[in-house]
């Protein structure tokens, strides 16, 4: 890339992460209105989407008319910084230290969406030259770091294609499959009383020990799960409360689980094992246990010698020495959308790296940054002139 290049790369993540976007509460209005202004000063198609909630827009972004269509789908909320008492760097105002640049959102995720905005501009004169087949989509989503139907949205819409990229940090790999995320919450009922008359209630607690062992049990079941690229199933206890004062029996106790499921789970058949639990618990334990599925981030999966997969791994080692062996993301990502509501060959990609997200002093490698640009744009232009590695 050149010194050109890498200045408006630069330069346009500093004005992404410079624009507070913190979900929740859900603040990406400032940050959209300036991806459709800065679309439009280019002279590309771009649309603010009112949908699904009208003071939180989207936008859509479209270079090209032809076939096939390849999606570059962003998320534009982020995390909230927390203390800010402990980033060395403000969350909000990026600054560069050598060559890496630092603050929320850096890596989760306006590097992908930067790339993904300067691809579309880059290939937008070679679409309207007739030099190049094939459309550019660019997707700028609201709320997936709180899953809501943002990119589901867009999709509802007819705002698809043929392939996806999901630009989430992969560190330059490509992911054709994803694990799913359910997190259920259980209550378990006790009666209260004064702790000085304990037998005159029934203590929740006591009745939640029991079910916590078989929570316990039910994960080291789910752990004998496995999938070739995205690794185990898992069913981890991450939080319990009870209790109102400490001297009240308490009359309730809540229980999360994070379940973290395969691609070849579904989430009825997880609801159908949580049911059965539950239901055994009881009838054990003479508990009364409710529940609830709070969330939901399904899985999903494509070929792993699909067109979009073999392009990206190919690009991806020729320019920057990433492994071509396939690979799947233990994250969740809205590459579920794509996949599952749109029936669309989508791959989870991008540059920097996941460990890097969500975290104090939150930065991005520049390098990293514009190399992932220079992979997207030739890899984007092979989808869209036919240019498919053989199988």
């Amino acid at each position: 890339m050149s010194n050109s290049t890498n200045d408006k790369l630069t330069t346009l993540i500093e004005e992404l992460v410079s624009r507070e976007s913190e979900n929740p509460p859900g603040n990406e209005a400032a940050v959209a209105e300036f991806i459709y202004g800065w679309f439009e000063e280019r002279g590309i198609e771009a649309s603010l989407i009112p949908d699904p909630y009208p003071e939180r827009p989207q936008v859509v972004a479209r270079v090209g008319n032809g076939d096939p269509t390849v999606v570059l789908n962003g998320h534009i909320d982020v995390v909230p910084a927390g203390d800010r008492q402990q980033w060395d760097h403000p969350p909000y105002s990026p600054e560069v230290k050598g060559n890496t640049l630092y603050g929320r959102g850096t890596t989760d995720m306006k590097t992908g969406v930067a790339v993904a905005m300067l691809t579309a501009a880059h290939l937008h004169p070679e679409f309207e030259a007739g030099d190049l087949d094939g459309s550019v989509i660019v997707q700028a989503a609201i709320g997936e770091e709180t899953a809501e139907p943002g990119t589901k949205t867009l999709l509802k819409q007819g705002y698809t294609g043929d392939y996806g990229i999901v630009l989430e940090p992969t560190e330059m790999r490509t992911a054709t499959s994803e694990k799913g995320l359910a997190w259920y919450e259980f209550t378990v009922d006790g009666e209260p009383s004064h702790a000085s008359r304990p037998d005159q209630g029934s203590n929740a607690v006591l009745h939640a020990k029991d079910f916590l062992s078989a929570l316990s049990e039910y994960d080291t079941t789910v752990r004998e799960r496995s999938d070739e690229l995205v690794g185990q199933a898992y069913a981890t206890i991450t939080k319990f409360n009870a209790g109102t004062k400490e001297n009240v029996l308490p009359e309730k106790a809540t229980i999360t689980i994070d379940r973290r499921f395969l691609p070849s789970e579904s989430v009825e058949q997880i609801d159908d094992e949580i049911r059965q639990l539950v239901e055994t618990a009881e009838a054990e334990n003479g508990s009364n246990i409710s529940w609830e599925r709070t969330r939901t981030y399904e899985s999903a999966a494509i070929d792993r010698d699909s067109p979009v997969a073999r392009v990206f791994r190919e690009q991806s080692a020729e320019k920057a020495g990433v492994p071509m062996d396939p690979w799947g993301i233990t994250a969740s990502t809205d590459v579920r959308n794509l996949i599952n509501d749109a029936d669309m060959e989508a791959i989870t990609w991008g540059p920097s790296t996941l460990a890097q997200a969500h975290t104090y002093d939150e930065c991005v490698d520049l390098a990293d940054a514009s190399t992932g640009l220079e992979i997207l744009q030739a890899a984007v232009r092979d989808l869209c002139a036919g240019n498919l590695p053989e199988e």
